[in-house]
């Protein structure tokens, strides 16, 4: 068997992913070893034949789980970026572009942003915020989903009912740098030279008041989901509710806010073709388009109801003073503009679904 095999007992060495412009993978082993072909996830693939896929290709972190990732999913599907991945691979190559897609934990993506290992990102703008390379991070799109609220919680028949209360005690977290700025300056503000000392806790929050982990008092969380935030439905369960609220936060997508080297002239134009491909997906699902019809003399009238984005398309009918009428409309206000747009005389009034669009960003 030919091939020089590599030393027994001699690790590879150690590649820090984010020292270069792409994701760096271990090397491949000796081609007399089959079993060392197989990657760590058990794919029958060499390593270094996917790291050379990975030149000449625009990357794309995307969250590997979650909420966020379900989401991502559907805007990429919407955006028609086509691509297969191993099962339980965290690197898919797009079919249709030169594309490779990175799937990360959400809370990695901005420092794999921030220092250019990748030229696009998806992650919420709170985990944005703790990671601490906001500034080396500019937000191309907010994209409408994983909306939370960054919260301080505490028990609602406890003693403690404001941030001030809490300074020198112990709080349980998650958001260990965002609780650190925001009771530090609590601390100078009370003073009395007590430092709040910050917990981190990486699941229950809850939990950790109750079994005294933030001396039962307090809490800092983030509140994921519109109904989580609209509901309070978790928080109540607790017994808990909000004395004050840090942030306000959704899924975006991002870029580095100094262009990386590895973003070359031929791949840039797809920074803006995937940014305005997802804007129209986010609107397809915004709006509907509407048209009727309706009297001419009460035209102004209509206008005010259904605006548009940009203004509504206005056609006249072979039937005197009579005008047809299109327009987007909100699907979350739909209903309230179909009856306004009835209680003014309009007639013939269609709805059609947007399965896509491009609107402009």
């Amino acid at each position: 068997m030919s091939g020089a095999a590599t030393p027994a007992g001699v690790p590879a060495p150690a590649v820090d992913p984010l020292a270069s412009s792409t994701i760096s993978l271990p090397p491949q082993a000796a081609s007399g070893n089959d079993r060392a072909l197989k990657s760590s996830f058990g794919a029958e693939s060499s390593m270094s034949l996917l790291v050379e896929s990975l030149q000449d290709r625009l990357l794309f972190a995307v969250p590997k789980k979650g909420r966020l990732y379900e989401k991502a999913i559907q805007l990429l599907a919407g955006a028609d970026i086509k691509y297969n991945r191993a099962h339980r691979l965290d690197v898919a190559l797009v079919q249709n572009y030169p594309i490779a897609l990175v799937f990360l934990p959400a809370a990695d993506i901005p420092r794999f942003v921030a220092l250019g290992s990748v030229s696009l990102g998806i992650t919420g703008q709170d985990v944005i915020a703790e990671s601490t390379h906001a500034s080396q991070i500019q937000e191309l799109l907010p994209l409408g989903f994983g909306k939370c609220k960054l919260q301080v919680q505490v028990p609602v028949t406890g003693p403690v009912q404001t941030v001030e209360q809490l300074s020198g005690k112990r709080v349980a977290t998650s958001f260990e740098v965002l609780a650190g700025e925001l009771f530090k300056d609590v601390d100078a503000k009370v003073g009395g030279g007590k430092a709040t000392s910050v917990e981190y806790v990486g699941g229950s929050v809850e939990a950790a008041c109750a079994l005294g982990m933030a001396d039962g008092i307090g809490e800092l969380r983030a509140m994921c989901g519109i109904d989580l935030v609209e509901s309070g439905d978790t928080m109540r369960a607790a017994g808990l509710h909000a004395i004050h609220t840090l942030m306000s936060s959704e899924a975006v997508l991002i870029a580095p806010a100094t262009p990386h080297a590895s973003l070359t002239p031929n791949l840039e134009p797809l920074v803006g073709l995937l940014k305005s491909r997802i804007a129209g997906v986010l609107a397809a699902k915004k709006y509907v388009y509407v048209s009727y019809n309706v009297q001419r003399a009460n035209l102004a009238n209509a206008l005010k109801i259904t605006p548009g984005r940009r203004a509504p398309t206005v056609s006249p009918l072979d039937e005197e003073g009579w005008v047809a009428v299109s327009s987007m409309v909100e699907r979350s206000k739909l209903a309230l503009t179909m009856d306004d747009l009835e209680r003014i005389g309009a007639e013939d009034i269609l709805v059609m679904a947007l399965d896509n669009c491009r609107v402009g960003v």
